[in-house]
Order: C-alpha cells, then structure tokens, then sequence
C-alpha cells in the first residue's frame, strides 16, 4: 500500500550508509535493496525532511502511519530496524547526536500457534516410513526420535551414536545417543545441557539404523546420522526427506521437522497435563514459552466437545 506518491531520492547520507552496508559488512544484495526500501519509505513519510533532523516524535508519527497503513507488526518491525541501524551507522560517525528511533518499539505480533500433527497422523506417519535400505531407515529413525524426544532440529543433527571423549583437536561430544539408558544427552539454546528419554519405538528404529550405518561409504566417525555420502546429515537434508516422507505417508499436508517438535509436545501435554514436564522435555527456559502448547491444548479440547456435544453445533431456536 502506497502511503504518499511520488518516490524520492535518498538523501547523501543514506546512500553512504547503504554502500557501506554492501562494501565493508558485505550483506546481501538483497538486504540492503530492503534497507533501501524502508530508508526510502522514512523519506516519504517524513515528506522530505532532513534525516539528520529527525527526532524520536518523527520516527512515532511515522510508524504510526505505516500501522494505520496496514503493514504487519513484522514489516513494522523490520522498518524500525532499519532505521534503527541507519542512526546507529551516522551516531558512530557523530552525525548525530541521538539515536531518534531508540526507545520506539513496533505493536507485538500475534503469536502464531505452532503447527502440530494429531495423534492418528503422528502415528500414521511415523510408523509408515519405509524400511527398505540404509537411507530408508535413517529416515524412520529421525522421525521417530524427533517424535519420540522432542528435539529441536540442530540438536538432531549434531547427535553422535555414542559419547567421544576429547581426541586432539576434536572437542568431547556436546549431545549423543545413550541406547543402555534409552536417552539422548542434548547441548540446547544458552549451551544448556539436557537429557530426554527415548521412546521403544524410537529405540527399535536407531537400532535398525546403527545396525546399517557403517554400510555407507566414509561413514562420519561421531555422527549419529549420516548422509549417503557418509558425512553428517545437514538441517536441510533432513527437512527435504521429512517432507518426501509427509508425501509419501498420504497425510496430505506439509510437514515440517518442527512440527514432530510440537507434536511430541501437545500430545504428552493433552495426556499428562504436566506443563512443568513439557517445560523441561523440550528445553525451555522460560514456561511463557512452554505455556503456548495449552492453547494447542485447548483446540483438541474444543474440537472434541463440537465433535461429541450433543448441542454443540445447534443453534438454540428462540421463542419468539
């Protein structure tokens, strides 16, 4: 949406501003055509006034016309940021005295639920991954261990089978497997250290997997699971094959590895009832953040009263 007509040009110091962005911090060609973009849209929304001028009400009112615009709390976010860094860039180079856009925060997004599987979909996609050859039942074992435990993805992928003690330039082990103690051992967000357990199912498929592990060629001595090159697997290795699996499983929907995260999650929460046992299973340090898998919770509740209510989707006649 165009707020104000007529595009105009940036002025000097934004201009010194953005190439210094290209040429000494190297950002993308991408990011600073965003940075343009928004140092572009202060422009016009401050009706060409001197950028070096502005003050924190300018930078209010401003925003406060991009929100009366409609742009979305992440845009306006991302504008200020901008801001933020173009009077952060000419404050270090005393072109001004102030920062204007220090103190200005963009209105809070709406926190989105995260996407979870019911429990007849976890089950049916998990337990129909194919089995057939080493690759196939790495497969099996990443989708039921990220189901089965909860983790996060680079906490997957940096797993080792087992615990290595330091050997010269490599460092001891952060997460490993732990089968004898049915758990993995995992270094989470903060460098904080955790241990979860490990489902049977779960156990089953890893011991399928190590037993073919070895088979591919230059198998990566520490990494739990490998590529079919024998290195440890990638983050978007294992998104890519989460999602043929999704295909491949007729879910008919898009399944991301967070999603068996949130899964895990939801669904011990909808048995238990144990928010402070969720807390810890999935590494949160704060149970604000845990608290959102209540709402999940609570969306199983609701559909499950307007599934079995016998009043639930009628609509009372009234008398008159």
């Amino acid at each position: 949406m165009t707020l104000v007509p007529a595009p105009l040009a940036l002025p000097a110091p934004a201009e010194a501003f953005l190439a210094d962005l290209a040429t000494q911090r190297r950002s993308s060609p991408r990011t600073v055509q965003a940075y343009r973009g928004d140092l572009l849209q202060l422009v016009r929304l401050t009706a060409g006034a001197d950028l070096l001028t502005l003050a924190q009400a300018d930078i209010r009112r401003s925003l406060a016309r991009l929100h009366a615009g409609g742009l979305s709390p992440a845009s306006l976010a991302r504008a200020l940021s901008a801001w933020r860094s173009f009077y952060r860039w000419l404050g270090e180079r005393q072109r001004v005295g102030a920062n204007p856009v220090a103190g200005v925060r963009a209105p809070r997004r709406d926190k989105r639920l995260p996407k979870a599987l019911g429990v007849d979909q976890a089950v049916q996609f998990v337990s129909q991954a194919p089995t057939d050859g080493a690759l196939a039942l790495r497969d099996r074992a990443i989708v039921e261990l990220m189901y089965s435990s909860g983790l996060r993805l680079a906490e997957l992928v940096s797993l080792d089978w087992r615990h290595f003690a330091k050997e010269g330039a490599q460092q001891a082990s952060p997460s490993w497997l732990d089968l004898s103690a049915a758990e993995v051992i995992v270094m989470g967000k903060g460098s904080k250290t955790r241990s979860v357990p490990v489902g049977a199912a779960a156990i089953a498929a890893l011991n399928d997997w190590l037993a073919l592990r070895g088979t591919l060629a230059g198998a990566e001595k520490r990494a739990l699971f490998v590529s079919s090159r024998g290195a440890r697997i990638s983050p978007r290795n294992v998104g890519a094959r989460i999602a043929r699996l999704a295909q491949l499983s007729g879910l008919g929907v898009h399944v991301h590895p967070h999603a068996l995260r949130h899964s895990m999650a939801s669904h011990v929460l909808q048995s238990s009832g144990d928010l402070r046992a969720v807390q810890e299973l999935l590494g949160h340090a704060n149970i604000a953040t845990t608290q959102i898998y209540t709402k999940l919770d609570w969306q199983h509740l609701a559909k499950a009263y307007d599934a079995a209510h016998p009043r639930a989707r009628r609509k009372v006649q009234s008398d008159g």
